[in-house]
């Protein structure tokens, strides 16, 4: 059974989240189909309702790859933030961050950090050497200040300009 509250469902644990200036902030791999269905449902909020970057979905065979870890964060109990890693050659010993999503309601808190942190550290202790990722251009900065460096000139992703960006999991973990 999932620990979180889901923020779809008004009830009083969701208003204590959304009114308090500072609650704990809590990030986790998921263990429970309930808790994936929250990470889900805050990417399709974010990605699908919010930002319209797509149409209907963002879920795609990575979400169904038994090798995606889904990281979920929660601010007072309550689901608030998203972010999912998978390797994309595990030779190279290089993954893949993506699909970093925090409700607009919880932005102030500051859960982006720790969602990538978080993110970085496990794909470490799976093996990482490297961590790359498409980062929307009004992100980049925030993600430079966790260390991480961009790679290229911006392209097209999911058809948004995006900054190709990698970190050394090694010297962050």
């Amino acid at each position: 059974m999932s620990l979180s509250v889901s923020p779809f469902v008004r009830s009083s644990r969701l208003e204590r989240a959304l009114t308090a200036e500072s609650l704990e902030l809590v990030c986790r791999l998921i263990t429970s189909p309930e808790e994936l269905e929250l990470h889900l449902g805050i990417r399709h909020a974010v990605f699908v309702r919010e930002q319209a970057i797509f149409a209907d979905t963002d879920r795609d065979a990575h979400d169904v790859d038994g090798a995606t870890i889904h990281i979920l964060g929660t601010y007072g109990g309550v689901a608030a933030g998203a972010v999912r890693l998978y390797p994309l050659d595990p030779r190279a010993r290089t993954w893949q961050g993506d699909r970093l999503a925090v409700l607009p309601a919880f932005r102030a808190h500051s859960l982006g950090k720790p969602l990538v942190r978080l993110a970085v550290r496990t794909a470490a202790q799976r093996g990482a050497h490297m961590m790359r990722a498409h980062i929307q251009l009004t992100n980049v900065r925030f993600f430079q200040r966790l260390g991480w460096t961009a790679v290229g000139e911006p392209e097209l992703y999911c058809g948004l300009p995006h900054q190709g960006m990698e970190i050394d999991v090694r010297a962050q973990a």
